[in-house]
């Protein structure tokens, strides 16, 4: 039996995983900042390298809201740290090997891929803009991005 979806308005499913830079990074100790996890299918694949590049060269947008961008795939973080070390990312990438945090977030597509997918977690913890998409050809926009931070910080705490 599937996990219930998680929706805008859940608090968000907390994890620890190992990243790049040698770094253990849990949901819980960005408590206080906004958060966007960026879920993506795989590291040297021509459509996420544009969407991670994408955010690493629009970091300034993020920081400037005082947002912490992480992205989450399946790969080790060996692999993890050969693409960043060509791309030279402005944020962690984190290793699900075991895609268990990928089906907390119910971005797991029916053979167990990654759907590439992003959510924006408010200071408390509560997800507070959710997209899962159903092919992988494009992403989401760092303008859109940045307005669903926005709208994350305008929310009502504890809604």
């Amino acid at each position: 039996m599937a996990p219930p979806r998680l929706s805008v308005g859940d608090r968000a499913p907390d994890f620890t995983l190992a990243g790049t830079a040698g770094g253990s990074y849990a949901l819980r100790d960005f408590r206080g900042r906004t958060v966007v996890l960026v879920f993506y299918p795989g590291d040297h694949t021509p459509v996420c390298t544009m969407q991670l590049n994408t955010y690493s060269t629009d970091i300034g947008q993020f920081e400037k809201l005082g947002a912490q961008i992480l992205a989450i795939s399946p790969q080790s973080v060996e692999s993890h740290e050969q693409f960043s070390a060509v791309h030279n990312f402005s944020f962690p990438l984190l290793s699900d090997i075991d895609k268990s945090v990928g089906r907390a977030y119910g971005v797991l597509g029916p053979v167990g891929f990654y759907k590439r997918s992003v959510f924006v977690v408010d200071p408390n913890g509560i997800v507070r803009y959710a997209h899962r998409a159903t092919a992988g050809l494009t992403f989401r926009t760092t303008a859109e991005l940045v307005r669903a931070v926005q709208e994350a910080h305008a929310a009502p705490t504890g809604a």
